[in-house]
């Protein structure tokens, strides 16, 4: 097994339960790590063997788009699109950070961890 991270992904989104949040939006910062058999890659050499960190960072991108109430229901459509997408992908966290968060003081972020591992 092996362990791949994309980290700090700075994305603009229209998530939260306050009707101003989905109004003017906030800056979150997404965390990824995944977990793979990356031995054949290390052999081949190609990008087919391995997961594609582009395509992760994609997914992210596309998940944070969507305005949801809670973070932790994107976080669990980024979970779900990689198990879905990627069958090398046997382990998976995501991290996601609204950074100022409107909470009523000087918080630089709040953070959801998910994670979920394949079921086959």
């Amino acid at each position: 097994m092996g362990i791949i991270k994309v980290e700090n992904i700075r994305v603009f989104a229209y998530h939260g339960c306050l009707q101003e949040e989905t109004k003017i939006g906030s800056d979150y910062r997404v965390d990824l790590q995944v977990e793979a058999n990356l031995q054949t890659a290390a052999k081949t050499d190609k990008l087919s063997d391995t997961v594609d960190y582009v395509f992760l960072n994609r997914i992210i991108k596309e998940e944070m788009l969507i305005a949801s109430h809670l973070l932790e229901t994107v976080a669990k459509r980024i979970l779900n699109r990689i198990f879905n997408e990627d069958k090398l992908v046997k382990k998976a966290t995501v991290w996601i950070s609204k950074l100022n968060p409107p909470i009523g003081g000087d918080v630089e972020k709040v953070t959801i961890k998910m994670k979920d591992k394949r079921k086959n």
